[in-house]
């Protein structure tokens, strides 16, 4: 076993043939990979920003904490498809490639993200409502589901080996980006419009904006070629018949690995992108409009650190960087949500919220590339795919849901810090399992 290698790891394979990828190549696979992500993070989370605005529209009640938490139920809802779209992306992404998967999957959500613009409310027909929101939901997170994975694989095979941290940090940049770009829509909707105009039909326009997002992206995805190491495996045969079979035959303790590490970045980031601005603005009684502003200046300046974290775990070692997270989270998670709890002014809401997402960045930059290297490139996709939609559902949709529980059950505005540490534990023992190829070439 080579220094590089450890359990779940495939063995070292023949070189390639086909050339190293160089870097003009590389950058653009990352921006193509990255707003694609971006918009399909953004039409999946602008749903959590304006869960405010759509609880009593879609579950009305007399407790207001009721129709939120059934809103955020229907959030964590859209998670129980993602294995399912992992699976199915998956296959096709490996079996007929990683550009026809990529533009498939960004197609589908754009669809769904429009229709969620223009379903009817509890008002107007009724149950039918939330059923609907939930079916559009569902289909949401199936469409999602194939989309990460396959943009972390796409861009690990066509980086350069010792730049693969680099370029590999534009997926979590465009997906962290999408829920920036969610909050300033949100912010600027609430602003802009009144109360009531937001109830009767503003809500609806984030949904409807992500109609020319998806077409910008479409045109950036179409015009892409197949990655080098995609083509090679077609032109030597080597396209798995099941790669969903295969990789749970062969690599059943490698996507457990990718479970353990996708608990960690999904169940500290979903806390910090998605039940923060809940949490600010009904448990602490922030402004919305000024709770998004700053939701989405903290996400974006947080994204912009990324690609430094990315370089800098090309150059120290990307477990190293993931460790570091980790144990910053276990060591300040409590804290972070005790200066909250006291309601302080919002400059210093702003830097303790930017200390909890800077965490999140050191979680997320290193992992994606870490997800590629446990795999051969014929289940490369289906097996990140598959693994972090699990690891998705265990501690990503479930996170506000259980952060609000947490608060509502114990009465106790820090008890969600409880949960952060717990998941960020689960991400530090599965780092202990690995070892980081961080020059070697992807295993073929």
């Amino acid at each position: 076993m080579s220094s590089t290698e450890s359990m779940g790891t495939p063995a070292a394979a023949p070189p390639p043939t086909t050339p190293a990828p160089d870097r003009r190549i590389a950058l653009r696979a990352a921006v193509a990979g990255g707003v694609g992500t971006l918009i399909e993070y953004y039409a999946f989370s602008v749903y959590g920003f304006l869960a405010v605005v759509i609880a009593p529209l879609f579950f009305p009640s007399d407790n207001p904490a009721t129709s939120i938490l059934a809103t955020l139920a229907v959030f964590g809802s859209g998670y129980l498809m993602r294995p399912l779209g992992g699976i199915f992306f998956g296959r096709l992404g490996d079996r007929r490639g990683r550009k026809i998967a990529l533009v498939s999957t960004v197609v589908s959500m754009g669809l769904c993200c429009a229709l969620m613009g223009v379903l009817p409310t509890y008002a107007q027909v009724g149950i039918l409502a939330p059923i609907l929101l939930v079916v559009v939901r569902m289909a949401e997170g199936f469409s999602a589901g194939g989309e990460i994975g396959g943009s972390a694989t796409y861009i690990a095979e066509s980086s350069p080996a010792r730049l693969r941290g680099f370029f590999g940090a534009f997926t979590p940049t465009g997906s962290t980006l999408g829920f920036a770009v969610a909050a300033a829509v949100a912010g600027a909707a609430t602003g802009l419009l009144t109360d009531a105009q937001m109830t009767d039909w503003g809500w609806r326009v984030p949904f409807l904006l992500c109609v020319p997002l998806t077409l910008l992206c479409l045109w950036a995805r179409i015009k892409l070629e197949d990655t080098p190491d995609f083509r090679e495996m077609e032109a030597r045969a080597e396209v798995a018949r099941a790669p969903f079979r295969s990789v749970l035959r062969h690599r059943p303790l490698a996507v457990l690995k990718v479970v353990g590490l996708a608990v960690a970045t999904n169940g500290t980031g979903y806390v910090g992108l998605t039940y923060m601005n809940i949490y600010l603005i009904n448990d602490l009684g922030y402004g919305a409009q000024e709770i998004y502003w700053l939701s989405a200046a903290v996400i974006a300046l947080a994204c912009l650190s990324m690609p430094f974290l990315g370089a800098l775990g090309d150059r120290v070692g990307r477990l190293r960087l993931l460790v570091a997270g980790c144990v910053g989270y276990v060591l300040l998670a409590y804290p972070i949500m005790l200066v909250m709890a006291g309601k302080p002014g919002l400059l210093l809401v702003a830097a303790v919220y930017l200390a909890f997402m800077l965490l999140n960045a050191a979680l997320q930059v290193p992992a994606f590339p870490l997800f590629t290297e446990l795999f051969s490139r014929a289940v490369r996709y289906t097996g990140v795919a598959l693994g972090f939609n699990i690891g998705t559902i265990v501690a990503g949709g479930t996170a506000p849901y259980i952060a609000a529980q947490l608060v509502a059950a114990t009465g106790d505005p820090v008890s969600p810090s409880y949960w952060v540490m717990g998941v960020a534990v689960v991400g530090l023992a599965t780092a202990f399992t690995m070892r980081s190829a961080t020059r070697d070439r992807l295993p073929a």
